[in-house]
C-alpha cells in the first residue's frame, strides 16, 4: 500500500517508475473500508467469512470504477 497526496502526485510517480495503476482509494474510502471489514476482529468468537460475505461487504461499499479489482476469485 502506497500513500499519496494527490492523483497528481500518483500520477508523477507511476510515470517515474512506469508503474501500473492499480486501484486508488481516498482515506475516507479506506475508513469505510476498514470499518465495514475489521467490525469484529477481536472478539473471541470471530470466524473468517466465506468469500461470498466477503463479496457483499466489498461490493456495498461501491469501490467503482475499480470493480475489476475489487472482485474476489476463490483460491485455488
Amino acid at each position: 500500500m502506497l500513500f499519496f497526496r494527490s492523483e497528481e502526485h500518483l500520477e508523477r510517480w507511476l510515470a517515474m517508475r512506469g508503474g501500473e495503476r492499480g486501484a486508488a482509494l481516498t482515506l475516507a474510502d479506506i475508513w469505510r473500508l476498514s470499518k465495514a471489514w475489521y467490525p469484529d476482529r477481536r472478539r473471541a468468537e470471530w470466524k473468517p467469512r466465506s468469500i461470498e460475505e466477503s463479496q457483499r461487504i466489498l461490493d456495498s461499499l461501491d469501490l467503482a470504477p475499480d470493480r475489476e479489482f475489487w472482485t474476489l476469485k476463490p483460491a485455488n
